[in-house]
């Protein structure tokens, strides 16, 4: 069969006018040609971005995702929100030496001061609050009048916040994307413990739960750590999308054996007290008392005035005056 099929091929092309051979030779000449050129696009396109010299070799590589953040138990820090750090980008230096900076994210949106600690190694933390009305923020005026509850006490001007409304959480991806935008290695999203205060929403710790549930997949979708601020009752809840606490004032209300649950994850307590005259003329006792508060082993302490500002001491003595320029 085989010879036979291949003497009958032979027979119908030596019948083949010289015109219809013309024809098959300009078609062959073509798929010669196509297949050259698509070798060279397949060539071209594999060499694409390896330094070829053309102007598609310039292509940037795709961006990379990073591991979210994760800082060690004592590591050292230092928060300021009510100014802004007064950093020479050209030369910087910043005082105190410590590993973090947690800062006031509206303060710095527009400042080079991120950028400015990274090229010193430090990690910075981006302030802002997640479940208060505060009047004077750039995005105010997006709030709805109905998510809007209680007055904070002690704080006039903020007001508590319906966290499980859609409306707030939509505002909260905005900031979000800002301290992304900014260069922020992790949040601290402050006020989220509505539900053990009168807060005018009939807020629950589900609500809580739930918020910063939300919150945290919207860090971590960004690369960013996340922190769990004070909120005590849903420390054993959240602990494991947490990266860190942030906890003020346990000592004084002697419950820091809730929060050392961080510290026996791997996890940081950044620890926030504040003593009469910190934080340059703390009165002893109190320091003393708040350094060594049961529950708080490895916690990162630090003392502070009630208002965040440029100054703090550390249970080791040394205090500290972070240089920040004038509103």
């Amino acid at each position: 069969m085989e010879g036979k099929e291949g003497r009958s091929r032979r027979n119908r092309e030596s019948r083949l006018s010289r015109r219809q051979k013309l024809v098959l030779a300009a078609v062959a000449a073509v798929l010669i040609i196509v297949l050259i050129v698509g070798l060279g696009l397949g060539l071209g396109l594999r060499n694409r971005g390896g330094g070829g010299g053309g102007d598609d070799d310039e292509l940037p590589p795709a961006p990379q995702p990073t591991a979210i953040w994760q800082p060690a138990v004592n590591t050292s820090w230092q928060i300021i929100l009510n100014a802004k750090l007064d950093i020479d980008p050209n030369n910087p230096v910043v005082e105190p030496d410590v590993e973090v900076y947690d800062i006031d994210m509206f303060l710095h949106q527009n400042s080079r001061a991120i950028s400015s600690l990274h090229k010193l190694n430090k990690k910075v933390i981006c302030y802002f609050s997640a479940g208060s009305y505060e009047p004077k923020r750039p995005d105010s005026s997006k709030f709805p009048k109905e998510d809007i509850g209680s007055v904070l006490d002690g704080w006039p001007d903020e007001k508590w916040l319906n966290i499980s409304s859609p409306a707030i959480r939509e505002i909260m991806v905005g900031r979000m994307e800002i301290a992304s935008r900014m260069g922020c290695d992790g949040v601290d999203p402050d006020n989220v413990d509505g539900f053990q205060n009168e807060n005018g929403m009939n807020l629950t710790p589900q609500d809580s739960i739930s918020f910063m549930t939300f919150l945290a997949d919207e860090a971590h979708k960004r690369n960013m750590a996340i922190g769990l601020k004070n909120a005590g009752d849903i420390v054993k809840t959240m602990l494991p999308r947490m990266q860190f606490a942030v906890n003020e004032e346990c000592a004084q209300y002697k419950d820091c054996t809730t929060f050392a649950a961080f510290v026996d994850a791997g996890k940081p307590v950044f620890h926030i007290e504040y003593p009469d005259g910190a934080p340059f003329d703390t009165d002893p006792e109190q320091k003393e008392e708040y350094c060594n508060a049961p529950g708080a082993k490895g916690f990162s302490t630090i003392l502070k005035a009630m208002n965040l500002n440029f100054g703090a001491e550390y249970c080791d003595g040394r205090q500290v005056r972070t240089k920040v320029l004038r509103r």
